[in-house]
């Protein structure tokens, strides 16, 4: 699977940002999908996963009430808006794929459970 994002930039301090990924596999609806983040000097962090099938969701408490994450199956696609955006948000934002059976048997929040990864878009919130 390969993921190509998009959509990064430089942002003032409460702006909006929208994150696309898309995905080149024809059996994406088998993929829970989520958004990670990385600043400099930092280990990469969860930020939200939507599931393959239900549309089931988890956020960071950092950007829950700020971000969405949404994914559109016919299009391959996985979104990230970002709402209200502060300078601490400023990262490298990737999105990764994770095999639906690997959402029961391990912990989606956890960077080592994805099974592919795109090549990250930079993300910069100034105050």
């Amino acid at each position: 699977v390969q993921l190509q994002a998009s959509g990064g930039g430089l942002v003032q301090a409460g702006g909006s940002l929208w994150l696309s990924c898309a995905a080149s596999e024809r059996t994406f609806s088998n993929y829970a999908m989520g958004w990670f983040r990385q600043a400099p000097g930092k280990e990469r962090e969860f930020v939200a996963v939507i599931s393959w099938s239900d549309g089931s969701l988890d956020y960071a408490d950092s950007v829950k009430g700020r971000f969405t994450i949404s994914r559109d199956n016919a299009k391959k696609t996985v979104y990230l808006q970002m709402n209200s955006l502060k300078p601490e948000d400023t990262a490298v934002y990737y999105c990764a794929a994770l095999y639906w059976a690997r959402w029961y048997s391990g912990n989606p929040e956890e960077p080592s459970e994805y099974n592919y990864w795109g090549q990250g878009t930079q993300v910069t919130v100034s105050s």
